[in-house]
């Protein structure tokens, strides 16, 4: 089984990429890592209806936040979407987007959760991330906290994963040859 990371910056195409590295697959579990809209924010709600819409009807969606678990369980090739969401929901749980310290020990535990469950993958496992590292410094704590978390993670699971690529503007570049930076 091959775990392939998807990463770039917003509106890169990178969701698009990663729904057809499993297009040809008569069955996928999709997991939505993003909060299940509640028709209070209107553009979360359009977002996650346009995803939605692009999915394959063969396609089942499993929109949890407990993601090894997911992964773990799944008996088809596993499309996350994605990270980012994930983590910050993660935040939301413990309310952690005060607290650094306590948020990265949570953090870690929760990345070594998810890196193992990857390490023994019996699926194929597609996941979508995003880089916002690329950037100024959030002038908030939340701000760094969240691009310094994500960061981490993921540099994590890239390390485990076969394959890695980055979408920048439309545009698939393979990093799977790139050395790894240790840890």
């Amino acid at each position: 089984m091959t775990t392939t990371l998807v990463t770039g910056g917003a509106r890169s195409g990178k969701s698009r990429y990663a729904e057809s590295l499993l297009d040809h697959r008569t069955r996928v579990t999709y997991i939505a890592t993003g909060t299940v809209p509640d028709g209070t924010d209107q553009e979360w709600s359009d977002r996650i209806w346009r995803h939605r819409m692009r999915r394959p009807a063969w396609w089942s969606t499993v929109e949890t936040s407990r993601l090894a678990a997911a992964i773990d369980s799944a008996y088809n090739p596993v499309l996350v979407d994605c990270l980012g969401t994930w983590l910050a929901r993660q935040i939301d749980d413990i309310d952690g987007w005060h607290d650094p310290q306590g948020t990265g020990a949570y953090l870690e535990k929760r990345t070594e959760e998810l890196l193992a469950v990857l390490r023994s993958a019996v699926v194929d496992v597609v996941m979508v991330t995003n880089e916002v590292g690329l950037s100024i410094v959030p002038d908030t704590a939340s701000g760094r906290l969240f691009r310094d978390e994500l960061g981490r993670l993921n540099a994590a699971v890239s390390a485990v994963c076969d394959k890695v690529v980055l979408v920048v503007a439309g545009r698939v570049l393979d990093l799977s040859g790139c050395p790894v930076v240790p840890a």
